[in-house]
């Protein structure tokens, strides 16, 4: 197959961060997706409606001008950022607001820019109860932080501890398991009830965690949840690739600037905005299941937040092309993941940024 034709898909996980580095990576997202969940956890976080509604209007004045079908055709989808504090009357404006499409949950320290987030599960239940009636959906970090912890392990501790639970006491609370990471919670989001489901990132469906360490330390193969091993590659592109709609994409997209991720301790976050779609195709295409992209990048989500699938259409080309080695952020620069390197599928030119 050397074209692909498929109508427009969806980003259920991005950030896109503010002010200059807003201005920078928008557009990427734009030119690729119809619409995308944007990530709250800014500074200050947003975590009210009316802190979104300021955001959604940020990041529509950072789309190319009206002249870029892309900036056009583009909607941000908001989020509230959940706390301890956050009031359940909050949802009740959320929900109105049509804009807020679910509140995410971070357990504080779990990654970037997460100190506001939840220290006890049980301190937000009267929220969730609240989300539970409205249908409002959790998106949640699936990891429980913490140095007792492995690293490796925090995604499956965090679904002993924390979601199998809330999944029982919150019966009829939809939930996105986002970036699932491993063969384990894989089989947990299978075996689930109604109303959950999960994002998979093109990173993990590409790479396992020898890719951190090959030739010596790679910081921008640096992500949370960290790339896991190569069983669990393998049960991502399983469950990618296997037609279930409780599996969905969600990039996780997440830019910092170069210094930031090359330093004594730098951040967490793959870059993957600028070749997003054109990535999945090439899990897609190594496990032999290209036709079942659409339904993964086009279909399953926008079934599961109850929106209507698009009708734009976009197309891709077998034909490598190369990234360039850095993109402009602000004053700094912004390494993308496969910079300078090749990528197998191209984007039809009329949709590119």
């Amino acid at each position: 197959m050397n074209t692909l034709t498929m109508q427009r898909p969806d980003d259920w996980h991005v950030h896109l961060r503010d002010g200059s580095a807003l201005a920078a990576v928008a557009k990427f997202t734009a030119a690729r997706f119809g619409r995308a969940i944007v990530m709250p956890n800014l500074e200050p976080a947003i975590t009210s409606t009316a802190l979104a509604a300021a955001y959604r209007e940020r990041i529509l004045a950072a789309l190319p001008a009206m002249n870029e079908p892309a900036g056009r055709r583009f909607e941000p989808l908001m989020t509230l950022y959940l706390t301890d504090t956050l009031a359940a009357q909050e949802i009740d404006r959320a929900k109105a607001s049509g804009f807020v499409h679910g509140v995410k949950l971070y357990p504080a320290g779990a990654t970037t820019h997460s100190d506001a987030g939840v220290t006890d599960i049980r301190h937000v239940y009267p929220t969730l109860a609240r989300m539970e009636e409205l249908g409002m959906p959790l998106l949640v970090h699936g990891e429980t932080p913490g140095p007792e912890i492995d690293v490796f392990d925090r995604e499956a501790h965090f679904i002993d501890a924390v979601l199998a639970p809330l999944l029982e006491r919150f019966r009829r609370l939809k939930v996105v398991f986002e970036h699932v990471t491993t063969a384990r919670a894989v089989d947990f989001v299978r075996a689930a009830r109604g109303g959950v489901a999960a994002t998979i990132t093109p990173q993990h469906l590409l790479h396992n965690r020898n890719a951190i360490f090959s030739g010596g330390i790679r910081p921008h193969y640096y992500c949370l949840p960290i790339l896991k091993r190569e069983a669990d590659r393998q049960a991502l592109l399983d469950a990618a690739t296997s037609g279930n709609p409780r599996f969905f994409l969600g990039t996780d997209s997440a830019p910092h600037e170069r210094a930031a991720k090359e330093s004594a301790c730098g951040c967490a976050g793959m870059f993957t905005a600028h070749a997003a779609i054109e990535l999945y195709a090439e899990a897609f295409e190594q496990a032999g299941r290209l036709d079942r992209l659409e339904g993964f990048a086009a279909h399953f989500g926008a079934d599961f937040y109850g929106l209507a699938r698009h009708d734009e259409i976009i197309t891709l080309t077998k034909e490598p092309w190369v990234p360039p080695v850095s993109y402009d952020f602000g004053a700094g620069a912004l390494v993308p993941y496969r910079g300078g390197e090749s990528v197998a599928w191209r984007l039809e030119p009329a949709a590119r940024a």
